[in-house]
């Protein structure tokens, strides 16, 4: 086997937007790019030298590009639908000065838009649809010229001016033998940050210990990203993995979608968490409030988790069964008040604008959203993205495009408001939610009592 230097670059949406403090504020926690981190532990394990640009990261992504590019002999970039023609430009860039380099593309729009990726990217030679774990040590004996391209699943490439298809995509059933993510590829960089402050206290990391949904919300596309599989790794991988996190990190961030699903799970994680005497503090970023329970959320305590984030959605019922959340407002509300019970640090997130929306609805979401005891809840308006249940809908009656994605808007039958309206009600929404005196006085004092103040330059910055 040829050892190669595998050259792997992030490309976010508007990843510009990042590059320095001076310029626009986001409101996004800045994680690392996980899937690519796997990727980079599946080729190190093969023997390969892996190095990764992340340009949202990266204070001169590009200067750093054309100072490492010389040295790689594949490149490799994670394209977002919203940043595919930063990619296309990147790639074209990176031709222009090495025209023979293999360039493979993967993440969420090759996986949306499994047809047309290379299309969008011109200058790609691969395109990789779903997971990519096994598929990359295929490429990379195509590259080696041990393995014919046309047998490789999952993929679509170029031969000649033709654009050829693989076999059809797989999953990965078993996700327990799969390497690390190489964290050790992006050390030099800093991550979660939250509004431009420094939300997490200790060396951050983000970490899955899932793949999928199993529920079906409407206006969701996990179901599409998974392949309509929802699997998990055992709690003993997990553990394992979490033991080595621990010995260079102390904030970590679950990032799948129903952590808690699987309560026995759960608690055989948490108990090893416990009893290895981890040092973590732990954010949960997908948290159902039909998982809240007690004895759970005392164990949770106890294993260090601090922060929880609950899709929300809205704060009216007929709206939540609109969505198929197959959640009730008491839910929501015994699950954030047992929260605040526990000092957990609680997110909810709210959409408006669903297609049976009215302004009474709206203006009830928002008096709900400010009835909870919530430290953080954001407002934004409902998007039809490819591959939701809403868009295909919208699709086949006509009212979108198959390549076209759009905000909820009234003009294309979507909903009831036009899309600045929806912004404009989003805007009102925060501005209500984070100006009340109440809810200043609380994290106030919250921010005394935990000798932290960054709770409320967050809240700030939201405004």
């Amino acid at each position: 086997m040829i050892i190669m230097k595998i050259l792997l670059l992030h490309v976010p949406p508007l990843y510009h937007r990042f590059s320095s403090s001076k310029q626009t504020k986001t409101k996004a926690i800045t994680y690392p790019p996980l899937g690519l981190l796997y990727i980079g532990g599946v080729l190190e394990k093969e023997g390969h030298n892996v190095d990764l640009i992340d340009f949202m990261a990266e204070e001169n992504p590009k200067d750093l590009l054309k100072k490492t590019l010389p040295s790689a002999d594949v490149v490799g970039i994670s394209v977002y639908t919203k940043a595919y023609k930063e990619a296309a430009q990147i790639a074209q860039s990176i031709k222009k000065m090495n025209p023979n380099i293999p360039i493979i593309i993967g993440g969420p729009h090759s996986t949306f838009y499994p047809d047309r990726a290379l299309h969008d990217i011109p200058a790609a030679d691969i395109s990789v649809e779903g997971e990519g774990e096994e598929v990359i040590k295929d490429i990379m004996k195509v590259l080696n010229g041990t393995k014919k391209i046309s047998e490789i699943s999952g993929i679509q490439y170029r031969k000649g001016k033709k654009i050829k298809a693989g076999k059809p995509a797989k999953i990965i059933k078993d996700l327990d033998p799969i390497p690390l993510p190489a964290r050790h590829l992006v050390d030099k960089y800093e991550y979660g940050t939250l509004n431009n402050a420094n939300f997490y206290i200790q060396k951050f990391t983000a970490f899955l210990t899932s793949r999928g949904c199993p529920f079906k919300c409407r206006f969701c596309t996990r179901h599409v990203l998974s392949m309509k599989n929802f699997r998990v790794r055992s709690a003993e991988n997990v553990i394992k993995e979490l033991i080595e996190v621990n010995k260079n990190y102390g904030s970590v961030m679950i990032v799948d979608d129903n952590f808690l699903l699987d309560k026995k799970r759960a608690n055989k994680i948490l108990d090893g968490i416990i009893e290895n005497g981890l040092n973590l503090e732990i954010y949960i970023q997908g948290a159902r409030v039909d998982s809240a329970d007690i004895n759970l959320y005392k164990k949770m305590k106890k294993a260090g988790v601090k922060h929880l984030c609950f899709g929300l959605e809205s704060g009216n019922q007929d709206v939540l069964n609109f969505y198929n959340k197959q959640i009730t407002l008491s839910q929501i509300r015994e699950a954030i008040n047992l929260s605040k019970k526990m000092k957990f640090f609680t997110v909810g997130n709210f959409i408006l604008g669903a297609p049976i929306e009215t302004k009474k609805h709206i203006e009830q979401t928002i008096k709900f959203a400010c009835s909870l005891p919530l430290d953080i809840a954001t407002f934004n308006p409902l998007f039809y993205q490819r591959g939701s249940d809403l868009w295909i809908e919208a699709v086949k009656n006509g009212k979108l495009k198959k390549d076209e994605v759009s905000i909820a808007d009234s003009r294309k039958g979507l909903g009831n408001f036009t899309g600045e309206e929806l912004e404009k009600y989003c805007e009102i929404a925060v501005k209500r939610f984070y100006l009340r005196a109440s809810y200043i006085i609380r994290l106030i004092i919250k921010s005394i009592i935990n000798r932290n103040f960054t709770i409320l330059r967050v809240g700030r910055n939201y405004v």
